[in-house]
Parts: structure tokens; C-alpha cells; sequence
């Protein structure tokens, strides 16, 4: 089917269905969107997970290639260390999330201003918490379904914390985990050596119906860069997180 469908590209499949394999649903370029709604998680908490690794550093990378050259296939996989590991460029790593309200109310969570968010009130999106070394865990932030009608749009967004930019030394993922269904998973693979922030999805309300789409877009500025691409209106300053 993938040959005839590169023959005729308007055939492709728009929303992509979940993996049997994995119980998992990959949002690419070619199929960019899913359908909460379809998959029947309209209710109960959606969890969304950032989680990153490092890649190991070019400085190393032609030591290593004659090894890879009796494997050419590794060529193309960096291999992965923890984010804390001595010798690589430490990045932390922030997950956050701009949303307009059915009421018009607009607003972001995010660690930066200690903005946590309240899950049984405005705006029903709250963040777990700031994970500073890229642990297994990741940063996690709860949106309530059961409030869904009072939701228009949501933008989910990664940036960098005052560190070097390093998307591109990064494998950074993001995994919605709704309460019935698949998960979601939308990779950080393209890459942005001097991106600091990256709008990874967008969560709309259209017709009663939640549409997740991909979008993954580096832009060089911070939020108030995504906030213009977005138009979502709001005001922005310095902002500084809580030291541990």
C-alpha cells in the first residue's frame, strides 16, 4: 500500500491508527493527526510526558565511525547517554503548555514563574513538576477531560532553560498517555542546533471533537516567539524558576 500511496499522495491516510505491536500511535509528517475523540479518551486525566537523553558528543563521533563502518546502519544512530553524563552539554529540558479557555481566558503553564497550573479548576491543565537531569521519568502535565467543553486550544511547547541550545544534541520525545486507547508519541527528530523551543502539538476543540496534531516547529526565541506563531495575544517578560 505505501507503493501506491506514493503514486497517489492525496490517497494517504490523514489520521493515523494505533500500532497493535505496541498499543502506540507515532505522529510523523506524512500522518499528522489523531482524533481523541475516535479513540474514545474523552474523559479522565490526559497525561502528557517529556523525556529526553543526550546523544554522545561529535567530538568523539570519527573515533567511533571505522567500528561503524562494518555496520553502516549505525552510522545513523547516535548512541544514547543520560543527560547528566560529564562530557556532553547539559541541557534542562522544560515542558509547557499555552491554552485559550472556551471563555476566552488565555494563559500557560510552565515551570518558569513557579505557573503550575490547577487540574479541578481553570485552566484543568497542571504540571507534576521540573526534571532537571532528564531522568526516566521526565517532566508530566495532566490535562482534565471531564472539563473538555471548557477547553478551545492547547499548545504544547519544549524550550530550553538558560543553557546552551542543544536540540540537536538531544533525543527528546513526548508521550500523551490518555485514559482509554494508545498512547501518542511525537519525537524531537529534526534537527535545530540553535533552536531554544520547540511547539511540539496543538490539543483543539473543533465541533466537539479533540483533534491532537503534530507540529513540532523550532523557532530561536522563547515562548513569546511561539505565542506570535500561534497568536494566542499574551504578555510576556524574564521569567526564573525556583532554585532546588
Amino acid at each position: 500500500m505505501e507503493f501506491w500511496n506514493s503514486l497517489w499522495p492525496g490517497r494517504e491516510t490523514q489520521f493515523e491508527s494505533g500500532n497493535a505491536a505496541t498499543n502506540s500511535i507515532v505522529l510523523s509528517r506524512r500522518r499528522p493527526t489523531v482524533s481523541l475523540t475516535k479513540q474514545g479518551a474523552l474523559s479522565g486525566n490526559l497525561r502528557v510526558n517529556l523525556s529526553w537523553r543526550m546523544r554522545t558528543s561529535d567530538i568523539e563521533g570519527r573515533s567511533r565511525q571505522s567500528g561503524r563502518l562494518l555496520r553502516p546502519f549505525k552510522l545513523f544512530q547516535p548512541e544514547p547517554v543520560q543527560a547528566h553524563t560529564q562530557g556532553v552539554v547539559n541541557v534542562d529540558l522544560d515542558l509547557g503548555c499555552m491554552y485559550e479557555l472556551a471563555d476566552g481566558t488565555k494563559g500557560v503553564v510552565q515551570p518558569l514563574g513557579n505557573l503550575l497550573g490547577d487540574l479541578n479548576g481553570p485552566p484543568y491543565i497542571r504540571l507534576s513538576g521540573d526534571d532537571r537531569f532528564g531522568a526516566p521519568s521526565g517532566e508530566t502535565l495532566y490535562v482534565n477531560l471531564d472539563q473538555r467543553e471548557n477547553i478551545k486550544r492547547l499548545m504544547l511547547f519544549v524550550y530550553i532553560y538558560d543553557q546552551t541550545p542543544a536540540f540537536d544534541r538531544t533525543h527528546a520525545k513526548v508521550t500523551l498517555y490518555p485514559g482509554n486507547g494508545p498512547r501518542i508519541e511525537i519525537e524531537l527528530d529534526e534537527r535545530a542546533p540553535q533552536a531554544r523551543s520547540c511547539a511540539v502539538m496543538t490539543v483543539e476543540n473543533i465541533k466537539d471533537e479533540l483533534i491532537v496534531r503534530r507540529e513540532v516547529k523550532f523557532v530561536y526565541g522563547f515562548q513569546s516567539e511561539l505565542d506570535r506563531m500561534y497568536g494566542f495575544g499574551m504578555q510576556w517578560g524574564r521569567g526564573y524558576k525556583t532554585r532546588t
